[in-house]
């Protein structure tokens, strides 16, 4: 009974560490963009949005910037040039993150086609 009372605790909606972080990746954009700068350590922005080589609005790429930058995933660091400068990086945090994402996206490929299948089913149904 102790882990369905840690559990029904865990799970309060203002409370539980776990909705919030996926609260934050839930978008289709911030797991690639740390999956890019856990690879390249420090890009510009438009060097992200070319690694990404999907259509991803500037506004969008802005957007999930700033918030992974918000949560200390990311550090921006503008340089004082004409035009300026502008790179970001993945911190500690986000590198601590990156070996997580990576066994999400291998067991994502291994069961996919399991995945796909049900799905396929259901709609039969």
């Amino acid at each position: 009974m102790q882990k369905i009372k840690i559990l029904k605790n865990d799970l309060d909606i203002d409370n539980c560490p776990v909705r919030k972080v996926l609260d934050r990746f839930g978008d289709k954009w911030s797991l690639l963009v740390l999956l890019i700068l856990g690879s390249y350590e420090t890009l510009r922005f438009n060097e992200i949005n070319k690694k990404i080589g999907a259509d991803i609005s500037q506004k969008m790429l802005t957007v999930t910037l700033r918030n992974l930058e918000a949560d200390g995933f990311i550090t921006r660091k503008i340089f004082p040039e004409v035009p300026p400068r502008v790179e970001y990086s993945i911190t500690d945090l986000g590198k601590s993150l990156v070996p997580l994402i990576d066994n999400l996206e291998k067991w994502a490929k291994s069961n996919m086609e399991l995945i796909e299948e049900s799905r396929k089913k259901f709609k039969e149904s």
